[in-house]
C-alpha cells in the first residue's frame, strides 16, 4: 500500500468520507478527483515532450556614458 496505509486505515478514512459527503456525492467527487488527476498528467506528459525552443543571444542595447559629478552641467 502507498504511504504505509494499512487496511484498517483506509477503511476507517471511507468510513470518515461516507459520512462528511454522504453516498450520493462520493461518487461525484471520485469523479472529479480522477479527471483532475488525468488532466495534470496530460499536462505534465505534454510539456515534456515539447520542443525547447534556441537561445537567442541579442546583442546588450549600447549605454550612454555617464558624466562624472561636477562635469558638464551645473547643479544648482
Amino acid at each position: 500500500m502507498p504511504f504505509n496505509i494499512g487496511y484498517g486505515e483506509l477503511i476507517l478514512l471511507a468510513a470518515v468520507a461516507l459520512l462528511l459527503f454522504g453516498p450520493r456525492r462520493l461518487p461525484e467527487i471520485g469523479k472529479a478527483i480522477g479527471e483532475g488527476m488525468a488532466s495534470f498528467k496530460k499536462a505534465v506528459h505534454a510539456a515534456s515532450e515539447a520542443p525547447i525552443p534556441p537561445h537567442r543571444e541579442e546583442s546588450p542595447a549600447p549605454s550612454r556614458p555617464v558624466d562624472p559629478p561636477g562635469k558638464g552641467e551645473s547643479a544648482p
